[in-house]
């Protein structure tokens, strides 16, 4: 089964065939939503709303560990999460994707573990994005003439408050590309669950960095909105394509945990 983490129209069971809701409970309470499962192209998806159905939960109390562990016991081995983000760089034009290959961590409340009793997990993160299901998405995009980044750096902040323009020019001088509230600590967790994570970030906005640039929600739902058909039908076009089992991504956790003798 393949994952989907969306929100903002990215949750919608339309874009299923043979769609039901799920409810389920998890060991860290309950995920984001209901989960809503069925088929594209003959694959099975299961599709979660990070933010809820009515996206009433900002970024600060998305469960992360109870979605991961969720899509985990339905069987997905692969997920394609979507996000919004702002841009950091120029050539990172609203209503274009970004793929990214790396993240850098600005958050400060969140449960980034599964491991946080009786056993420590050092999971390896220096490539923490899915290079197969990265490399799927680029050859969609280029097939559907999307307008696309192979690659980029990922800032999530803690939010729910967008940046300062002091902190957009510092998060651009130490390397971001985009910016977001979500990917971390979703990346990470699917990383211990033996999972393949790959963000698909739509640029809704140039953040506030640049002069005479500034970013409120309605902006930015409004750029979402306009071009949710384009990572919509990435998605449909990309899922047919994941056929592989077996992937780096999977294998981290094997040897990442400390066990402790009795």
């Amino acid at each position: 089964m393949i994952g989907i983490i969306g929100g903002s129209g990215l949750d919608n069971p339309d874009i299923l065939k043979k769609a039901k809701e799920l409810k389920v409970e998890t060991p860290y309470g309950k995920p984001s939503s209901a989960l809503t499962v069925g088929e594209i192209a003959g694959k099975k998806v299961a599709i979660i709303a990070r933010h809820g159905k009515k996206h009433e939960i900002m970024p600060s109390n998305v469960n992360s560990r109870a979605n991961i562990h969720a899509l985990k016991e339905q069987g997905v081995k692969h997920v394609l999460a979507t996000t919004a983000c702002g841009s950091l760089k120029e050539e990172m034009m609203p209503g274009q994707v970004v793929f990214p290959d790396q993240f850098i961590d600005w958050t400060s409340k969140r449960s980034s573990t599964f491991f946080d009793r009786n056993e420590v997990c050092h999971i390896p993160m220096a490539d923490p994005f899915c290079p197969n299901l990265r490399k799927l998405l680029i050859e969609t995009a280029k097939q559907l003439k999307i307008g696309h980044h192979e690659t980029g750096t990922v800032i999530t902040i803690e939010g729910p408050r967008f940046s300062t323009r002091a902190e957009s020019k510092m998060f651009r001088a130490l390397g971001a590309d985009i910016i977001n509230m979500s990917t971390v600590p979703e990346v990470v967790l699917a990383r211990e669950a033996g999972m393949c994570y790959q963000a698909v970030a739509m640029v809704t906005d140039f953040d506030c960095w640049k002069e005479r640039e500034s970013v409120d929600i309605k902006r930015v739902l409004d750029r979402f909105r306009e071009n949710v058909g384009h990572v919509k039908n990435l998605l449909i076009k990309t899922i047919p394509k994941i056929e592989f089992r077996e992937c780096e991504c999977q294998k981290h956790i094997d040897t990442a945990i400390i066990k402790t003798e009795d």
